[in-house]
């Protein structure tokens, strides 16, 4: 065994964030910027707390989604920021005529059987490019991973996170749904 000597830390030394770093591109592995489980507490609520404590939760956390988990911790859904937004909760309580304190989570969230995953294998061989054009195809923010032979969701993949590591913007549109065309009209 050898003993690693230890040395003061410099006043010029200063706590560095991933953003910082210039080492990744469009042809860079996506694994590069792939959140993985493995090594990193995904970031989850309970599908029966109140709307407005999530949202404010997922402002304190700095993320725009979070993974819902029922009593028992398993997966069964996910909730995002535009998810919680004051319209979503306004057009809920329009809807179920409850009030906005009683607006819960698994009322905004979007179910487990929805949510379309990317395969792990495909992403250990895919390019930064690969995933954020399937993001932007997809009109998706965010896209799970999962690795199929194990049954296991692995990670995250934000198209945030990328633009952040990149210092680009990354524009992803989200495709209007006939519910969004018949509110457009209606008003």
């Amino acid at each position: 065994m050898k003993t690693l000597d230890l040395k003061p830390i410099d006043a010029a030394d200063h706590l560095v964030h991933p953003e910082e770093f210039s080492d990744i591109g469009w042809s860079s592995p996506a694994l590069e910027v792939f959140t993985d489980f493995r090594y990193h507490q995904p970031q989850v609520v309970d599908y029966g707390m109140p709307a407005m404590e999530a949202e404010s939760l997922m402002r304190k956390a700095h993320v725009k989604l979070m993974l819902v988990v029922d009593r028992l911790g398993e997966f069964v859904g996910t909730i995002s920021a535009l998810d919680l937004s004051e319209r979503q909760i306004v057009l809920h309580t329009a809807r179920g005529r409850v009030q906005r304190q009683e607006v819960r989570v698994c009322d905004l969230m979007r179910d487990r059987e929805t949510i379309l995953g990317l395969e792990f294998d495909r992403l250990a061989t895919a390019s930064i490019r690969d995933v954020v054009e399937t993001l932007k195809q997809n009109g998706e923010q965010h896209c799970l991973v999962v690795d199929s032979a194990s049954h296991h969701i692995r990670g995250l993949i934000s198209s945030s996170d990328i633009a952040r590591r990149m210092h680009i913007p990354i524009e992803i549109s989200r495709p209007n749904t006939f519910m969004d065309i018949f509110q457009a009209i209606r008003h």
